[in-house]
């Protein structure tokens, strides 16, 4: 039965330029420094307090943390000193090495650090205690405020850190993020490129080492190029080999970041070089063209030194392509256009931004394989008209983006990541919705590669003009998660909206206490929290 049109919204811009706030009260970060220097005072972040909650929360605090300021720290402290570069980022006691991964190829971008650390703050003129950074979220930017208390044992910073004790921005940048998602902890474990598109607001794609395009190369000097942000890592099989070392002296279950190729003359023919960074600034591949290793003595002077002087002493190193895919299992790279990494000629790329939901027992019908409720997901109608204006005459490029939206936040709440996907249908013009017997007697003309539990699933398509319906899913049917859908097209489309109805579906009976699953144990307690905030 109908009872209403779903609740999405669509944007035709694929970053909002608008700078949101992210203090409850609503106050930007002039406004409370000014406060502050007015009342000769230090600001204190009433939203992220320097206490245990902003810290765990699934744990209690193993030692006895002591929250300082960078004066108290040291005597000189600088919020950037001699520039930021990538070894201002060295690893303390958190498992974040994706996020460090993610700033260490920021720092390349100079113009990106620029907007996400801003350079009007230090501990100079104008010092209150107060740093502000910014974070895309969701098609806008957010403007998020800290003071500048940080954890330490003894004296010293115990989470990220700067190879000199007296630089502060990365400590304090590490802090901005774990405050946008709601504590320390909750940065655990992730993608490097979800970090990634949280600085840029870029799209992600993922490559894998074992199945490679035959050009990665050259994909990955182009992405270098356009001021691409890249990231790698190899895959475990178990928790206990996470962090566990090689033999050769690379981390599984670690995050790098990729920063450099080159070709070089090797005894007459050419070799592939990739440069890569471990975030803990030490701990490095001790195979051919590591540190000292002897191909370096056998290549041309002027091409050794040409190479290795831009290169950092802790935690990098250099490896041969060949090498580099037989050890490390997944490459992932954010554009900061979704310009083709495999064309010469930049593409002017449309898109529309829609936001959802998945609701218990009217919009989340799960994927094919429940056929009596995938119909009852969203739907997304768009039609393509014009070819693209280059190579494929008769072809629309087009890519989809799926975010799932602040699961990461939620972990508190015992609810993560779901697993999603998506399909892509090919309509009849006219119909306002599609129903059952549609999906069950039309095969999908294009889809995401998989269904996966991570926070956006991105793929490229190139279908030839006409209508099609786009329906994105979790999974499991009955699973409750907000999304974000963007669509990528090189030439607007020329019709492109929301067409989903909420139905009165009978939702599954709820699971008795002792067979509930994680997500609704967390359900439960939230609700419970909930009712408690209602009676006082």
């Amino acid at each position: 039965k109908f009872i209403g049109w779903h609740g999405g919204t669509a944007s035709s811009a694929a970053v909002s330029q608008c700078l949101v706030s992210s203090q409850s009260d609503g106050k930007t970060f002039e406004q409370l420094r000014q406060e502050c220097l007015q009342k000769k005072k230090l600001f204190e972040d009433p939203d992220f307090p320097a206490c245990d909650s902003s810290l765990f929360y699934s744990e209690s605090v193993p030692i006895n943390f002591e929250w300082k300021r960078p004066r108290e720290i040291c005597t000189d402290p600088k919020f950037i000193l001699d520039g930021a570069d990538r070894t201002d980022i060295c690893q303390g006691q958190l498992g974040d090495c994706w996020l460090l991964a993610a700033i260490a190829s920021l720092t390349i971008q100079k113009e990106v650090l620029s907007r996400v650390v801003p350079e009007d703050q230090s501990f100079d003129q104008g010092y209150a205690g107060i740093f502000h950074f910014q974070f895309w979220q969701h098609s806008q930017w957010v403007d998020v405020v800290i003071d500048d208390r940080l954890p330490t044992v003894r004296n010293r910073l115990v989470f990220v850190h700067s190879a000199e004790n007296n630089e502060f921005w990365s400590a304090l940048l590490e802090k901005a993020y774990a405050k946008l998602n709601g504590s320390y902890e909750s940065l655990k474990g992730g993608s490097t490129l979800e970090a990634m598109v949280d600085f840029t607001g870029g799209l992600g794609e993922v490559y894998e080492t074992k199945n490679p395009p035959e050009n990665l190369f050259q994909i990955l000097q182009k992405a270098l190029e356009r001021r691409s942000m890249l990231g790698c890592s190899i895959d475990i099989t178990s928790s206990a080999e996470s962090e566990a070392m090689t033999s050769t002296g690379l981390v599984k279950g670690h995050a790098y970041s990729i920063t450099a190729v080159e070709e070089v003359n090797y005894m007459g023919r050419m070799i592939q070089l990739i440069r890569i960074r471990n975030p803990w600034g030490e701990v490095e591949w001790n195979g051919p063209w590591s540190d000292n290793s002897r191909e370096w003595n056998i290549i041309d002077k002027a091409e050794k030194k040409r190479i290795l002087q831009n290169s950092m002493e802790d935690g990098e190193f250099w490896m041969e392509l060949e090498d580099f895919k037989a050890n490390y299992d997944r490459i992932e790279i954010c554009n900061l256009t979704p310009d083709s990494l495999s064309e010469n000629n930049e593409r002017k790329w449309e898109v529309t931004v829609f936001e959802g939901n998945w609701i218990r027992g009217s919009t989340a019908g799960g994927c094919r394989n429940y056929i009596d409720t995938f119909w009852t997901n969203p739907q997304y109608k768009l039609t393509l008209r014009d070819p693209d204006e280059s190579d494929n005459e008769d072809q629309c490029s087009m890519i989809v983006a799926l975010m799932q939206k602040n699961r990461r936040k939620l972990r508190k709440e015992g609810l993560d990541l779901e697993t999603i996907g998506f399909a892509i249908y090919e309509t009849p013009r006219g119909e306002d919705h599609l129903d059952k017997d549609f999906f069950r007697y039309n095969a999908s003309k294009a889809r995401s590669k998989t269904y996966i539990n991570v926070r956006e699933i991105s793929q490229r398509f190139q279908l030839p003009p006409g209508n099609y319906l786009l329906v994105p899913t979790i999974f499991q049917p009955h699973r409750e998660a907000d999304f974000m859908l963007r669509i990528f097209t090189e030439t607007k489309p020329s019709d492109i909206f929301t067409c989903v109805f909420f139905l009165l579906l009978k939702p599954p009976m709820p699971s008795k206490p002792e067979e509930e699953s994680q997500e609704e144990r967390g359900l439960r307690a939230l609700f419970k929290k909930q009712q408690i905030l209602c009676i006082f």
